[in-house]
This record gives C-alpha cells, structure tokens and sequence, in this order.
C-alpha cells in the first residue's frame, strides 16, 4: 500500500511539483559513482536545482546559501523522496544528505499546510533521529536555511542539557523536530511529545545509532509512529540490523547508493606513520610545527586520551580544544564554534563526538589511534577535503595496530603511503608487545621487589621501639605504659562500702 503522501497529493501539487522521475540518474545503483565520496566542483551531471522542480522560496533559499547544483545523493534522493517513496540511502558522510532529506520534506510542508485544528496544529509533522548532539544542532540549521522563506517551526531536543526549555517549545508547536534518540523516548515516556500527526521520519547516519547502542531506542520510537507516514533512512554503511530495520518498518524503499560503501575521497592525501606507542603525541607535536596544519582534526579512542592530547598541545602553545561525551554541551558547542571560526588550531575528539562535525575548511585529519571498525577510518578522514576541497589525513600506527591496519587496507583497496622521514620510528617489535600484554594479563609473571628488611629497634615503623621512642601520637612508650596501667587499675577498682549503691 503506497504512504498517504504519495495518494494525497492533488493533480494541482503534480502539475506545479512533477517529481522528475523519467531523469536519466535513475539506473542501477552506483553507476553514476565517481569512486569519491564529495562533490567536485564540477557537477556529475548538469542537472540544477531547478530541474528538480522544487518550491521558488526553497530554490531562492539555496541560491542564498550559493547552492545551484544538487550532489549526487540529492540528484537521486530527492525525487523519489518528492513522491512520497519511502528510501534507503548509502551515502558517506560530507555527501550533503541533510539537504536530500530536508528539501522535499520542507516542500512537503509547504504543499501541506497545517489543519485549522488546535489538537493538529501542535502536532509533530516531521522527525529526524540523530546520533549525536552536533549532528542534531546542524541539521536543524540546515532545515532553518533551506526553508529560511517559509513559515515553519523546527526544535532541536538532546541529552546533556535541562529538558525544561525543550519541553515548554514542544508545548507550543513544532513541524520539524530533530532528536536524539535517548532524550527523545526518555520526554516520550513523560509524555511531552505526541507522536500521532508525524507523517515523515528520517534516520540519519543509521548506522552510526547502531554503532552507539541507540538502535533499541530506535525500534521502541518507530513502533509508536504512525504506519501511515513516509521514511527516509540514510546510512554509510547496510549493516545486517540496519537491513532487517528497513526490511521491518520502511514500505518498498527505493534504494540509492552514490558511492560504494569505504570508498575514500581522491582529493585527501593519505599518509600512514609507523611509531611506538608512547612517541604518538610525541610524533603529533612535531607535526604541528607545519604551518600548512592550520586547521586540524584529531582523533582519539578514549575521553581520556583526547583530553591529554588537548592539554599537552596547550602546554606547547597550539590552541586545541577536546569534545567528547563527557563534556558538557556548552563546552562542545564553545569548542566547535571556535573551530568553526579558525580561533581554535585543533579539535580533539573521540569517533562519537565526531559525528556531525561540518567545518569546512579542515586541512588536516590526524588518527592518533586507528579505529577498530575498518569503515570508520573512511568516515573519519571524509571530516576533510569537502564540497569538493582538498586535504590531508595521516595515521599513526603503533606494532600492536598493525592487524587493524591490515584490515583497513583491505577494505579501502588500497595500501596508505608510508612515512619513514621522521624523528620518531618505530622501535616497538611484536615479541614486545606480546610480552607486555602477557604481562598485563598475569600480573604474578612481573619480577618482584624486594622489600627492605624490618629494622629491629629503633624508631623505625613496625620494628620494637626502645624505652624512650616517640609515637606516631608525639608521646613515648614509656608515657603510653604509665596511662595504661592507670586506665586497668580504675577498671578493677571495686567501690567502697559508703558508695551511692549501698545507700539506697
């Protein structure tokens, strides 16, 4: 059964709105890929925004921003999308999918005005998930740019923050809301967020959600909304649960696919470090010293080692920042805007964190650590060299990384140019590394030491004190003997015959 969008659309909204389906990009999926993950200056095809047939006010809006021709994803999401199909997407991230999604809802809203209703007019229209908070905060800037000509409202709801201010704006009426998914069910649970009017849902970067554990979060939401609403689903990758998640809530999807799945950019110059572990922030330092490294990227696997990496860079007089999910969302968004604004030389960050992260002008992506998901390693470095931009990603790779390398290779089919020239080589050797995680593991196998022996008199601690040693309490033995005899005698004392007791 085709989603009410696609059967209420009037003969009027077709005339004025064709979809444009007959468009030649319409043909096995890939063929048009360009093995890049961005967009080129040059356009894949001549096609422009207009040739979509999208609202005047949406078109003027993105001349505004200085968009005239869609990416590849928005060439072929946006028309079906137009029709009210529902959609699985793959696209990498930096491919422009924000606008595939939010162009044909905002015309959706457009061609659709809200009913006379006062129950109808609070009601949710369109919901977007996100896995995290940036990507959140950017995709509702995106949906107010695009529609900046439209009356629309557009809310923004995450984790981190005091709910309050988010649920007296839901109370008000919102069309658009994007939501994390963990706040998002925790205000559906208190029942601030009526789901029954949402009538389009999009699941951005779905595999990311997966990654981060949200994806029962996800099915519990998805199984509260309407089955008579369309759904637009963009992933990176097509993991098996994101599969089995269309296969369960999407209706016939049409499938698109721009680029293969861990294609990386043509345009990022990838380079692989080898060094030993403990040289890595070493190694980083000295690569700062590069004037061209003006604005850079750096990935790191744990919250802790980001914030180290942050502060020995500060130490060194380099302005750097770290976000990760311990840091309040004032501070991530304090640190973002100064990376944005090319105040803040370096963005430390963890892979979630990371997610969202839109700044263009990146010149370089630094993996201190490589990831553990060989895929991550193609959406880390695409943090550079957008909208058709050129840039650099190097790697550092320790010994114990070299089976994660490994993978990585294989999975980007291609092997990373080495860089031997630098101060820090690697020294490390696998019987090293074997050694210390076996030595990790047992810790029984480490060689013990001595202890010194127990000193026999003397005031030293544990041994038998002479006569007149000073106690830890500053008085002497002999003084600690005297009051304890007195403390027993006054114990054993028995009371005299005119005492209280023989007088009553």
């Amino acid at each position: 059964m085709a989603s009410s969008r696609m059967i209420h659309r009037t003969e009027q909204q077709r005339k004025e709105h064709p979809p444009a389906l007959k468009s030649p990009i319409f043909c096995a999926p890939g063929a048009h890929s360009t093995g890049r993950s961005h967009l080129s200056p040059v356009p894949v095809s001549t096609m422009k925004f207009k040739d979509l047939q999208l609202n005047p006010l949406i078109l003027k809006a993105l001349a505004t921003q200085g968009y005239e021709a869609p990416s590849p994803i928005q060439e072929k999401a946006i028309p079906p999308a137009l029709e009210g199909r529902d959609l699985v997407a793959v696209a990498q991230t930096g491919t422009g999918k924000t606008a595939a999604f939010a162009l044909p809802t905002l015309q959706w809203l457009y061609d659709n005005p809200r009913p006379s209703s006062k129950t109808k007019k609070k009601a949710i229209r369109c919901l977007v998930l996100s896995p995290t908070r940036e990507l959140a905060a950017q995709i509702k800037d995106g949906f107010s740019a695009y529609g900046s000509g439209m009356e629309f409202r557009c809310q923004v709801i995450f984790g981190g923050v005091n709910q309050n201010p988010q649920v007296r704006k839901l109370k008000q009426g919102v069309d658009v809301l994007v939501a994390t998914p963990g706040r998002l069910l925790d205000l559906i649970e208190q029942g601030h967020v009526p789901l029954r009017g949402v009538e389009v849902l999009v699941l951005d970067e779905a595999d990311r959600m997966l990654d981060m554990g949200f994806i029962h979060d996800v099915k519990k939401i998805m199984e509260r909304l309407p089955k008579d609403k369309q759904t637009l689903l963009f992933s990176a990758t097509m993991p098996e649960d994101i599969t089995q998640l269309a296969k369960r809530f999407l209706n016939k999807p049409i499938r698109i696919e721009v680029t293969p799945p861990a294609t990386t950019v043509e345009k990022i110059a990838q380079s692989l470090f080898h060094v030993d572990k403990a040289n890595k922030r070493k190694l980083l330092l000295h690569l700062m010293k590069d004037a061209d490294v003006s604005r850079a990227l750096v990935f790191s696997r744990t919250k802790h080692g980001a914030n180290r990496i942050a502060e020995q860079l500060e130490k060194a007089g380099i302005t750097a920042a770290a976000i990760h999910g311990n840091k309040s969302q004032g501070a991530r968004e304090r640190a973002l805007q100064r990376f944005k604004k090319g105040t803040l030389r370096v963005l430390v960050a963890t892979d979630i964190a990371a997610r969202g992260i839109d700044v263009e002008g990146v010149s370089h992506v630094i993996q201190l650590d490589l990831p553990e998901v060989p895929e991550q390693y193609v959406h880390r470095i695409g943090r550079t060299a957008r909208a058709g931009a050129s840039g650099v990603a190097w790697a550092f790779c320790s010994v114990d990384q070299l089976g994660l390398l490994k993978n990585i290779e294989r999975t980007i089919k291609m092997d990373i140019e080495v860089v031997d020239d630098h101060p820090f080589p690697a020294t490390d050797t696998p019987d090293d590394v074997a050694q210390e995680q076996s030595s990790n593991r047992n810790p029984r196998s480490r060689p013990r030491t001595k202890r010194p022996a127990k000193r026999r008199g003397g005031g030293g601690q544990g041994g038998n004190r002479s006569k007149g040693s000073i106690s830890r309490s500053g008085r002497s033995n002999s003084d600690r003997r005297k009051s304890g005899q007195a403390n027993s005698a006054r114990r054993t004392k028995k009371p005299s015959g005119g005492g209280r007791r023989n007088k009553r």
